[in-house]
């Protein structure tokens, strides 16, 4: 599923517009790659958020295909580290 979906659909970004704009600023990273909007994001991947002064690590658990399916925040993602960068 695309990163930009992903993150919208999970909660961990309110809009999908704004997933997009901080992954095309090279703010997301998936698997400590600097990811792009349209980026297939798959189970167990780690993703690295740059959220103004703090950086938020997720692991993604598992992903469904259909939006009306998609699990909440804490059951898709697991939060590996929340930091003060």
């Amino acid at each position: 599923m695309r990163l930009d979906l992903v993150l919208k659909l999970s909660g961990l970004i309110k809009r999908r517009t704004v997933a997009k704009e901080l992954a095309e600023r090279g703010k997301i990273l998936i698997n400590d790659r600097v990811a792009k909007p349209s980026s297939e994001v798959k189970e167990g991947d780690t993703l690295e958020l740059r959220l103004g002064n703090r950086i938020l690590v997720v692991e993604i658990n598992y992903v469904l295909k259909f939006k009306k399916e998609f699990p909440v925040y804490k059951e898709a993602l697991t939060k590996k580290v929340n930091s003060d960068a």
